[in-house]
């Protein structure tokens, strides 16, 4: 019996700490990823510039679109349906049209937990979008496996980054992680990504947002970066 409550004590602060630590690393939310070398492919749906100015990204989302990352790990496709949380969509879809996810690095890596993305890799970048928070939208889905939602750090600061769940989070359903799509191909390139630097340190983020990949590619050689990300055919989100 002992042994049991002292399991399920266990279990719990784990899960504390996960939030805690969720919640330390997206609280900088302006902080953002880092780069690659490879540039972005383009298509009839992409647009190759203005991703450094937020206010101009504003196009509303397909009812459903999927949109296609090809990384230093291999290719991921993400399915968004924008009823699930239309404003975390809209953004995702405008970032992606922009070019804003060329050599963005994945810079925080937990298996089991999530891999976390989206500070830009230029630091001129990642002051243009500190700000630029989006609405709150209402839970509808849950964080399960595979499953793609802004980081949050409370009401009303989410800007771009982004986490793809590798577990069943679904004890982030209540505060405020609102899913907007889900990984439908391509899941096993994702549980490959890097995780060998884990966690971060309190202060790795806002390192990231002031000194860009400059730093991250200095400082964790290892890391696995988004060569490009471009929206697919309408016709492939059927």
């Amino acid at each position: 019996m002992e042994n049991s409550v002292s399991m399920k004590a266990t279990n719990l602060i784990c899960a504390l700490s996960l939030v805690a630590a969720f919640a330390m690393v997206s609280c900088s939310n302006a902080d953002q990823t880092q780069t690659n070398n490879t540039p972005a492919a383009t298509n009839s749906t992409s647009v190759s510039t203005g991703f450094d100015d937020p206010s101009k990204l504003i196009a509303t989302a397909p009812d459903t679109f999927k949109a296609q990352f090809d990384t230093t790990k291999g290719k991921f496709t993400i399915e968004v349906t924008r009823s699930l949380s239309p404003n975390g969509a809209d953004r995702f879809y405008n970032l992606v049209r922009s070019g804003y996810f060329t050599d963005i690095a994945f810079f925080r890596v937990v298996p089991g937990f999530m891999c976390q993305f989206g500070i830009h890799g230029d630091p001129a970048v990642s002051a243009k979008w500190r700000d630029a928070n989006i609405a709150d939208d209402p839970v509808k889905g849950s964080n399960t496996r595979g499953t793609v939602t802004f980081a949050t750090a409370g009401p009303g600061t989410r800007t771009t980054q982004l986490f793809i769940n590798f577990g069943n989070n679904t004890f982030l359903d209540g505060q405020g992680f609102s899913p907007f799509g889900k990984v439908t191909d391509g899941m096993d390139v994702v549980d490959k990504i890097d995780s060998e630097y884990g966690e971060n340190a309190p202060d790795v983020q806002g390192r990231i947002q002031n000194e860009g990949n400059a730093y991250l590619k200095k400082t964790f050689p290892n890391l696995d970066y988004i060569k490009s990300a471009t929206i697919l055919p309408a016709d492939s989100a059927k």
